[in-house]
């Protein structure tokens, strides 16, 4: 008499627990190291700039020019590393690494200001890392700009003349207030880590299961092979279940992941997105014959899905051509998920075109997995 389903389903999901948990490496891989790599990550990805390394060339030597340096350097954003007699000393301490920017203040800087000329202040930047030369840039650029608009209102003031009107912006930052990096790559971190984990492992694991010959033994007996796979893929869904609790608990309580949505949400878009990436490892595994090309097949489809994401870099920056490309990357679609529902409370309502997205995807590629997979044991 052949078991029902039911029956045929739970044998293969305490088949594959029991296989799992007995592996030390793949549970320390599915479990731990998430939880590591995003404590990791979540620290050391930070977009702020700060503490620009910087030489000053004071030619002046005046008391002005020595206010005006210490004032600029007294937000933070630029950080005194030495002096240098010349602009030429400046450009061999960016040339072999010791500065990123040097302040150059010109002759007669205190007399040209007190006298109402026009002076020039000129900026050294190392431009290997642009974003943090564009910090370097605007820092010295603004408040150089507030010193003479100063001067400007006060030898009007001096004249008897009325100032003119001043336009004073009060920004009001909505959903992420101290503009940290940690709430806003928490959240993508948690996608990228999960695509990372789920896909390899599936791929991996029915490769090894293929070349230990145990595949076989499974496919004589009377489970269809539909069941078979919801109880291979099944034990994973509830580890990349548990996964996103994790991340979300040390997002939330380590690194001020806000929780403003409704965790209906985040599980509606978990269950998709995994419906995802187990697919595609589960493909990846059908369309390789050892566990080396299923470990880079999954990395093939890992990084690009990675860095098309939107995680690390905005998609719009990206050429056209590249972001129609996004359009099939299940990673994008759940980062936003993440981000939206966490940090700005959407609901259902909201996020419904790319919880539909993942929708899709995940059909689409579970239905080309089972079909392949029916091929090979066929």
């Amino acid at each position: 008499m052949i078991p029902s389903a039911r029956v045929q389903l739970a044998a293969v999901f305490r088949k594959e627990v029991r296989q799992t948990v007995r592996d030390r490496r793949v549970m320390f891989m599915l479990i731990v190291a998430p939880l590591i790599q995003t404590l990791v990550f979540g620290f050391a990805v930070d977009f702020d700039v700060d503490r620009v390394p910087t030489v000053v060339v004071d030619r002046d030597g005046s008391a002005e020019s020595r206010l005006h340096a210490r004032r600029l350097l007294a937000d933070g954003t630029l950080r005194r590393v030495g002096t240098a007699a010349s602009a030429t000393a400046a450009d061999l301490a960016l040339d072999d690494g010791r500065a990123a920017a040097a302040l150059v203040l010109p002759r007669r800087l205190g007399a040209d200001l007190t006298a109402g000329r026009a002076a020039e202040v000129q900026v050294l930047l190392d431009g290997t890392d642009p974003n943090r030369a564009n910090v370097a840039a605007g820092a010295v650029s603004r408040y150089f700009g507030e010193v003479g608009e100063a001067l400007a209102r006060e030898r009007l003031v001096a004249r008897g003349l009325p100032p003119p009107a001043q336009i004073e912006v009060v920004p009001r930052v909505a959903f992420n207030p101290g503009l940290k990096t940690s709430p806003y790559m928490v959240p993508g971190i948690a996608a990228m880590l999960l695509v990372i984990v789920t896909t390899i492992v599936t791929a991996m694991g029915l490769s090894r299961e293929r070349e230990m010959g145990t595949l076989e033994q499974v496919l004589v007996t009377p489970i269809r092979p539909a069941l078979l796979l919801a109880g291979k893929m099944a034990p994973f869904i509830v580890i990349g279940l548990v996964d996103v609790a994790l991340l979300m608990a040390a997002g939330t309580w380590i690194f001020g992941v806000p929780l403003r949505g409704a965790l209906p949400v985040v599980l509606v878009g978990t269950l998709l997105y995994l419906m995802t990436t187990l697919g595609v490892g589960l493909l990846i595994s059908t369309l390789s014959t050892t566990q080396q090309q299923s470990f880079l097949g999954g990395f093939l489809f890992v990084l690009p899905a990675i860095l098309l994401s939107g995680v690390v870099t905005p998609i719009r920056g990206m050429p056209d051509w590249l972001q129609a490309v996004t359009w099939v990357n299940p990673l994008r679609y759940y980062a936003e998920v993440m981000r939206t529902t966490l940090m700005r409370g959407a609901g259902f309502a909201e996020l419904w075109p790319q919880l539909l997205a993942l929708a899709l995807l995940g059909g689409a590629v579970l239905v080309a997995a089972t079909r392949r997979f029916h091929e090979r044991i066929g």
